[in-house]
């Protein structure tokens, strides 16, 4: 379970990363620097996701609607699981 809290914290530090990076953007639009940043998280993102959710399942309403939308109550939710 380790390794799954590590890949979810390593998660949330790129979706955060993304986020102040877009928020940057907002005042300087033509940075391609920043634009190549988001770009290079956005995809390490991308892989990253499958990894988390093997161990979590899915991590919005919408993967847990698509596979299955009664899973979404009967999972526990995240301060419920033991060690996270």
């Amino acid at each position: 379970m380790e390794k799954a809290n590590k890949m979810m914290y390593r998660l949330q530090e790129l979706q955060f990363a993304a986020l102040e990076l877009i928020l940057f953007l907002d005042t300087h639009p033509y940075d391609q620097h920043i634009q190549h940043q988001i770009s290079q998280i956005e995809n390490q993102i991308t892989l990253l996701i499958p990894k988390v959710e093997k161990y979590y399942g899915p991590l919005t309403y919408d993967d847990f609607a698509r596979e299955n939308p009664l899973r979404w109550i009967e999972e526990p939710w995240p301060w419920e699981i033991a060690n996270y």
